[in-house]
């Protein structure tokens, strides 16, 4: 896996993010603000939010704080919420997939008919409802700590969906217990427990690796759709004042809270959230790239076949042109 450029690709991406973030917030600690932007002469030319320029590479929000150092401060909050609610995720789907595909067939049809209607019910719109009490801050101010906040909205999130995964994993489990070598299996006395660990599971490895990035991706999605709701990771700082109150911002940086905080400036300061959108599409990127070199690494057989194909492809074209040039050489003698 770690040979294939695929796979390193997408994992230098998100540990670039990552270390980034940790390093930026040891040598840093908070994120630069320039309230106006002055030229020699000593004439204001700009005001927040700034335009990318050298000084600042990503531009400045609205209230003057570096874009760049934002991004770089809510990179881990982003991506380890991602990968720690689709593991939480599959560390209980998976086990009640397997328990619903094997223990449980007779019950599995509607259990799966309820299941199934969730698909077409919003998971944002349970995901929102769930969250509000959670993430928005009250008027007397929050009671709960941020990491606090986010561990709450990681088990919440990971709940949610963890029906449809179950019956993902227990409609593939079903398939594979009617497969013969799992037939043979029971007949020769093998219990249920040896079969999930003996044959489903290292039939699903793959599919449940290719499963968890989906999920990676999908809560990428989510948090970004929150976002549109003012619902951030790590809570949503609210101003109260009836008379110059701010908008509702980020408390931890992430980027989905950036993106839902600066969505209004789209046409007069449009870096503010494209840049966080692009943060998120390069993370969503990495994650698939590395699922791809995974396939390849536990598949090359695949790879070579299609090499194989190939050349074979090209050994019969050149065959057809020579064929051709014997053709065109009888046809000349013939008029001669």
């Amino acid at each position: 896996m770690w040979k294939r450029p695929y796979f390193i690709l997408g994992f230098g991406i998100l540990a670039f993010f990552l270390v980034g973030s940790f390093v930026y917030e040891g040598l840093y600690g908070n994120v630069p603000k320039q309230t106006l932007f002055i030229t020699e002469n000593g004439r204001a030319i700009e005001s927040p939010p700034l335009s990318p320029q050298w000084g600042h590479p990503l531009g400045t929000d609205q209230y003057g704080y570096d874009l760049f150092g934002k991004l770089m401060l809510g990179a881990k909050y982003t991506i380890l919420s991602a990968l720690a609610i689709a593991a939480l995720r599959m560390l209980i789907a998976v086990p009640l997939g397997y328990l619903l595909g094997t223990y449980l067939q007779r019950q599995r049809t509607w259990i799966s008919g309820l299941a199934d209607s969730l698909h077409y019910v919003p998971l944002t719109l349970f995901a929102s409802f769930v969250l509000y009490s959670v993430l928005w801050m009250p008027a007397e101010g929050f009671t709960t700590g941020m990491w606090e906040r986010i561990g709450i909205q990681i088990v919440l999130m990971a709940l949610l969906t963890v029906p449809i995964v179950a019956v993902l994993v227990s409609n593939e489990a079903a398939l594979l217990s009617r497969q013969e070598y799992i037939l043979a299996s029971k007949v020769l006395g093998a219990g249920r427990w040896r079969i999930i660990r003996k044959h489903m599971y290292p039939q699903m490895r793959e599919k449940l690796a290719v499963l968890y990035g989906q999920q990676v991706i999908e809560t990428f999605i989510i948090l970004a759709h929150l976002s549109l709701f003012d619902l951030f990771l790590g809570g949503t700082k609210v101003s109260y004042d009836p008379m110059f109150g701010d908008p509702p911002m980020s408390i931890s940086y992430e980027w989905a809270g950036l993106f839902g905080s600066t969505f209004r400036y789209l046409q007069g300061a449009p870096w503010l959230p494209l840049f966080p959108v692009l943060f998120i599409a390069l993370s969503i990127l990495a994650v698939s790239l590395m699922l791809e070199g995974y396939l390849q690494s536990k598949n090359p057989k695949v790879k070579k076949k299609r090499k194989t194909a190939a050349a074979e492809d090209k050994v019969v074209e050149w065959n057809r042109e020579q064929l051709r040039e014997q053709m065109v050489r009888l046809k000349e003698k013939e008029l001669l």
